[in-house]
């Protein structure tokens, strides 16, 4: 991709949580984007009839690291063809369309993903993790089978990494934790009480924390050191059990890992050429 894109789907994921100022400014943006991209910091708040000041604020608010990032990636979206939006499975529908719809929403959410990753954290994860003496893991629900996929890879990978079923027995491994320890958690909608705690306790034991939320303002993102995120968009309604969240979930592990293996080559392939001699030796 020639360009970074994503502004509007951030204005569209944190617009009904902004305060009033910056939500006249967001409604502005997405009414009309193609104006936006050409306005200063002061035509886009005379526009909006708000202030220089909130236009920053609204910046900050969407964890971007100014106004010409925020213009950048409108362009991106202004430039990027039309794409169909999420739909839900009716009653009746035969599978060759099941196939269809579920394909074009997992791939939507990967590319809306992709938007909200930024590099820098990306690659300040993986030098955390890297460094640390061990690696806690913790999601609940759908996001424990993500939180299991981490512990299989990073522990191929030859690092120390710890996920537990059950919450308490988290706590308990957490509160012996080093100080040289990361903890690592994951929670869709950034409200999961247990994960909320689990990260506070972490805190608390000056561990640096990394999270995995779907884009937006939210209590975990806001306590983790290094937030990364998902495409916000929510599950469809018939749907009881995670998918395309867990698909882009699962899709940031593998950008975490393989962007690990890439960095660490060479401690790295030693310990899966271990874990892999290990497993055929045991067949």
């Amino acid at each position: 991709m020639a360009y970074i894109s994503g502004g509007l789907a951030m204005l569209k994921s944190v617009e009904a949580t902004l305060p009033t100022s910056e939500k006249k400014i967001a409604a502005y943006i997405l009414s009309s984007p193609e104006s936006a991209i050409t306005m200063t910091v002061k035509q886009l708040a005379d526009k909006s009839q708000t202030s220089t000041a909130a236009v920053i604020r609204l910046c900050k608010s969407l964890d971007l690291k100014g106004f010409q990032e925020l213009k950048m990636r409108i362009a991106g979206d202004v430039q990027k063809p039309s794409s169909v939006e999420y739909r839900d499975i009716d009653k009746g529908e035969s599978s060759h369309h099941i196939i269809e719809q579920m394909t074009h929403n997992g791939i939507q959410m990967l590319r809306e993903t992709e938007e909200m990753l930024r590099r820098d954290d990306v690659d300040q994860a993986v030098q955390d993790i890297y460094h640390a003496s061990a690696l806690h893991i913790f999601g609940v629900g759908a996001s424990g089978l993500v939180a299991y996929d981490v512990q299989q890879k990073f522990l191929r990978a030859g690092r120390y990494a710890f996920y537990l079923q059950d919450p308490h027995l988290s706590y308990t491994s957490l509160s012996n934790a080093g100080t040289n320890d990361v903890a690592l958690v994951i929670s869709f909608s950034g409200e999961t009480k247990e994960t909320i705690q689990f990260l506070k306790l972490a805190k608390k034991n000056k561990l640096r924390t990394i999270s995995i939320t779907k884009y937006g303002i939210s209590t975990i993102s806001q306590l983790a050191d290094i937030p990364l995120y998902t495409s916000a968009t929510e599950e469809a309604m018939i749907r009881s059990a995670a998918t395309s969240s867990r698909l882009a979930q699962l899709h940031v592990i593998d950008v975490l890992f393989m962007t690990y293996v890439s960095n660490y080559y060479d401690d790295v392939i030693e310990s899966l050429d271990r874990s892999r001699a290990a497993i055929d030796h045991k067949k």
